[in-house]
């Protein structure tokens, strides 16, 4: 008998081929083209199970081998008990932090079954178990649908300046349905990098899938997430302006995207083993070679459907996918900023007005090179050009209240037009005020009362007053409202300066002799 034993499914022929169709067992050795002796045992083994034709016939394979070869027992006494191997591989998920090993859970299993299983066939017994659980199932990607999207360590390029290598970052975007592949070195995975690289990957396509499958990149996506991953808002922002939508793959399951993870490999053995050799001294440079090799890649004919990605691309997946938007995406990014007591927001060190009646609100902002947007639950309520003075102030007077709008309208040659109404005396009262003060702004609160006193008292008798307190060099409100509290600007002047009486001789005056 051979070493091997025969499938059931040729045994079942020979046990149908004697006792159905009464054949010779060299007749049958001959028509299953296996040896004579082979099928003499075969017969044999099957008397002595018991296993004749009619029963065999209604018997699975499963069955039948159950009935030739009964499963060996061993006796009680012989037998050992068995891992618990759902346990080993919840804790070797659980603790792989803390780098726990199988011996380790092998010596606690020993510990609590010392008649238990050797270190090599406890191993043995959980790999078999193990590799029941390496299933995958096969993704049907439909046309125009998904682009899927990963890094890579990329080639370096060498400073001009201090011949230093400076390494960069392969970025790789692959569709579901036609393989077709945007490459392109960045130097790194940030925010700008990444979301310039998709700009520049749908450019080349020159349309938009419905899907973009990314890696928990931190860039792309702020809080990875099974079930509810958290977005980066620039991310998010992108793909509103594509009209599409970001789905990431679950965290450590690469199977998620494994259309990028086979164009990781292509990419390396296509372009950068074609370039290994070569030196570049700029990103623009070693980007232009990486786009000849592309070329090539996506020109190639696949070997087993016979045709490049290219006209896949162009049969599946362009006719059913977006299109693009009339203009690319502008890069933004986003940030949060609450509203000041003086209702100015602080970004990059300047401040932007925003409506007054937001005071203390925290709202979402968003900074392209050129323009601010600030908004408020999901509602614009301000924007600016983006300024980079720092230390400055954008104010729009529409975000300011009335009386604030007011006093910042108000300026010295407005408070001598205001005053001018009343007369000319105190226009050039208010004038003297405003020109005698280190900052003009010091003299508004007295200029303006004396512009208010003309609501208690006639025109003519502010003018009055007025000429009376330039004569007596009283520039002051409090000297203007005194005059007229005290009807002395009713009073003639008769041209004549007051004579402060003299004082009285007295012995205690020394006099001015004295100090001579």
């Amino acid at each position: 008998m051979a070493n091997r034993r025969l499938p059931m499914r040729k045994i079942k022929e020979v046990l149908r081929l004697k006792y159905d169709c009464g054949l010779s067992d060299r007749e049958i050795a001959r028509s299953c083209q296996v040896s004579r002796s082979t099928v003499a045992d075969y017969l044999m083994k099957a008397k002595a199970a018991g296993a004749n034709w009619p029963e065999s016939a209604a018997l699975t394979e499963a069955q039948l081998e159950e009935r030739l070869y009964p499963p060996q027992r061993l006796p009680l006494l012989m037998q050992r008990p068995t891992p618990d191997c759902e346990y080993i591989y919840n804790q070797l998920r659980s603790y792989r932090k803390v780098n726990l090993t199988l011996i380790q859970l092998w010596i606690e299993y020993k510990a609590n079954h010392p008649d238990g299983f050797q270190y090599t066939q406890f191993c043995e017994y959980y790999r078999r178990w193990r590799s029941k659980l390496d299933y995958c199932m096969h993704q049907e990607h439909r046309a125009g649908e998904k682009v899927f999207i990963d890094y890579s360590d990329g080639l370096s390029i060498v400073d001009l300046s201090t011949g230093e290598l400076i390494p960069t970052q392969l970025f790789l975007a692959v569709w579901g349905a036609s393989n077709y592949t945007y490459a392109e070195a960045t130097l790194s995975q940030t925010l700008p990098d990444w979301i310039g690289a998709h700009g520049r990957a749908l450019e080349y396509f020159g349309c938009v899938p419905r899907l973009l499958i990314p890696d928990n990149l931190k860039s792309g996506v702020s809080k990875a997430c099974k079930y509810e991953p958290e977005l980066n808002p620039t991310y998010t922002d992108m793909a509103e302006h594509y009209g599409c939508a970001v789905l990431p793959a679950r965290p450590h399951h690469p199977r998620d995207k494994a259309k990028v993870e086979v164009g990781v490999l292509i990419a390396k053995r296509w372009i950068l083993a074609v370039l290994r050799q070569r030196t570049f001294y700029s990103l623009v440079e070693l980007n232009a070679a990486i786009r000849q090799l592309l070329e090539r890649l996506n020109s190639r004919l696949l070997r087993r459907l016979k045709q490049s990605r290219r006209e896949l691309f162009e049969a599946t997946d362009r006719p059913n996918a977006l299109p693009l938007p009339a203009s690319p995406y502008e890069y933004a990014e986003w940030c949060k900023a609450r509203v000041n007591i003086d209702y100015h927001i602080e970004v990059d060190s300047h401040y932007y007005s925003m409506p007054f009646q937001l005071l203390r609100e925290k709202l979402d902002v968003r900074l392209t090179a050129t323009t601010l947007e600030a908004f408020h639950k999901g509602q614009r309520v301000a924007a600016h050009a983006r300024s980079y003075v720092r230390g400055r102030y954008t104010t729009l007077p529409e975000h300011m209240p009335l009386e604030h709008r007011s006093y910042a309208e108000w300026s010295p040659a407005r408070f001598i037009q205001w005053a001018g109404k009343i007369g000319t005396a105190t226009a050039r009262l208010v004038e003297k005020i405003l020109t005698t003060r280190p900052y003009p702004e010091q003299g508004y609160r007295a200029c303006l009362g004396i512009i208010n006193l003309g609501r208690d008292y006639e025109p003519a008798r502010v003018e009055a007053a007025a000429q009376r307190a330039l004569q007596f060099n009283a520039c002051s409100y409090r000297s203007m409202k005194a005059i007229l509290s005290s009807g002395l600007d009713r009073q003639q002047d008769t041209g004549e300066q007051l004579r402060l009486p003299s004082l009285p001789p007295h012995q205690n005056i020394r006099g001015r002799e004295y100090y001579q």
